[in-house]
């Protein structure tokens, strides 16, 4: 009989530890999802009041920087990128700070490793792509580096540029700033080639004529001018063209013909000091050949 009594009374208590377990997990349950939602609630409302509170500095800094406020600007910039690697604008920040270092505080070496950092951190982005073409142009026109220029550009080439016809011509024009005329020349040649309908084309047969000239083939030079004047005659390089084939006539003693070519110029050639000098050499030179006849 007593251990009836203890078995219904285990069983009682068993039964009652049940409905409080119950009632535990009726409160429990409930509770954590209400927890979750507000968490959840809490992330979004920060994150977006985060990514405003990025917004706003970072239009403060594009407004120190339309106003003049280099240094301020540039510290932003670097703020935003240093702090934020993650920010959709952190590529922009980071490559309007180089910006900032090479076209108005003019430190090139500064910039140059900001624009360097766009590429090793943001690869294959539009800024990383813009930061190549700004390393090649510091190394070409800022640092006259002309060698690492041209790996630069070379670089961008190999890469896809945009504008291959462009950076072909950066290559062929730095090897010109080398003296290196006919790498010079075999670059132009090959943009003639590659890219028969570009812009440049008119500058690049001028300029082929040019390192003709430079290197005494005067024979080709004048082929090259003449090539450029008839093929491209409303150009600005047909003036050019002609004005350096009249000088390749003077040195080649056809004084005649380098006079007539010359007063085709009268007028047009964008340099009429220049032209009214070699005019009156010109006619020096054939008075001085008539009175020793």
């Amino acid at each position: 009989m007593d251990l009836q009594k203890l078995k219904k009374k285990l069983l009682m208590e068993e039964v009652r530890r049940q409905r409080k377990k119950s009632k535990f997990w009726r409160f429990l349950l409930p509770g954590s999802l209400l927890g979750l939602i507000l968490l959840f609630a809490g992330l979004a409302f920060y994150l977006t009041h985060f990514d405003r509170l990025l917004e706003e500095d970072y239009a403060q800094a594009e407004r120190r920087l339309a106003s003049g406020d280099y240094e301020q600007a540039l510290d932003d910039f670097e703020s935003i990128y240093r702090r934020h690697p993650t920010y959709q604008r952190a590529p922009q920040a980071l490559f309007q700070s180089a910006e900032i270092l090479n076209l108005y505080l003019r430190r090139y070496q500064e910039a140059l490793l900001a624009y360097l950092l766009v590429e090793k951190d943001f690869p294959g982005s539009e800024m990383s792509r813009r930061a190549r073409e700004q390393v090649a142009e510091i190394y070409k026109n800022r640092l006259r580096d002309y060698p690492r220029a041209i790996v630069a550009y070379q670089k961008l080439l190999d890469s896809g540029a945009r504008e291959p016809d462009r950076m072909q011509y950066e290559v062929a024009d730095t090897y010109f700033r080398l003296e290196n005329f006919e790498q010079a020349r075999i670059e132009f040649e090959s943009l003639s080639k590659s890219y028969p309908a570009s812009r440049y084309l008119p500058e690049v047969r001028y300029r082929i004529g040019v390192t003709y000239s430079l290197e005494g083939d005067q024979v080709r030079a004048a082929k090259s001018f003449r090539e450029v004047a008839t093929t491209w005659p409303q150009s600005p390089f047909a003036l050019e063209a002609r004005f350096g084939l009249a000088t390749v006539l003077e040195e080649r003693e056809e004084l005649q013909a380098a006079l007539a070519e010359l007063q085709l110029l009268k007028g047009v050639y964008p340099n009429q000091e220049a032209l009214e000098k070699k005019l009156d050499q010109v006619q020096r030179r054939i008075d001085k050949k008539k009175r020793a006849i």
